[in-house]
């Protein structure tokens, strides 16, 4: 079975690397019979970069829970299949600060944040929506002092899978995917 997956790896990257020139009034039929395509995993929406939704959870009912209905109920106005979220990093990320889960190496709490709001509405409309997150910043405290959290690996990581954790025990949201 290892072989076979190796060689339809290898056959994948040569085709893809032939030019391929039809000529003109002929047809090229694109066809995935034998399953080299990419799964469409579906239509995602992205809450991040620093209050992007901040203001969302602040708005009138009905009106707010109309807008998590377009966004998330399946077969009904946008029924996004992802919803990937900034792990909040204490930083300015874009358009604002999002709170961070560790302002400090022992200090962790995870209802800090409207992400995690966001996520449970998500998933009341759609049990079945994909959770993705990933920080665009981090404490100054992960990188040590120095404007560079990836020099210390163990300690991102940590971070990183500190929130996965936390989603789990204190929301009950699985993540899926993290970057």
């Amino acid at each position: 079975m290892g072989h076979r997956v190796f060689w339809v790896f290898v056959s994948a990257a040569c085709l893809l690397s032939l030019p391929v020139y039809p000529l003109a009034g002929q047809t090229y039929p694109l066809t995935d019979e034998g399953g080299l395509g990419r799964v469409f995993d579906g239509i995602g929406g992205l809450s991040g970069g620093g209050a992007t939704s901040r203001l969302l959870v602040n708005y009138a009912e009905p009106y707010r829970s109309q807008i998590l209905d377009y966004l998330f109920k399946p077969n009904f106005g946008a029924s996004l299949h992802i919803l990937k979220v900034e792990i909040g990093g204490d930083a300015q990320t874009t358009d604002g600060t999002e709170p961070s889960h560790m302002h400090y190496e022992n200090d962790e709490n995870y209802f800090r944040g409207y992400e995690w709001w966001l996520m449970k509405e998500a998933k009341k409309r759609n049990p079945n929506i994909t959770l993705i997150a990933l920080p665009w910043a981090f404490p100054g405290w992960v990188g040590r002092g120095k404007n560079w959290p990836y020099d210390f690996p163990d300690v991102t990581a940590a971070y990183v899978v500190n929130w996965i954790l936390g989603a789990k025990k204190y929301h009950d949201l699985d993540i899926q995917y993290i970057g």
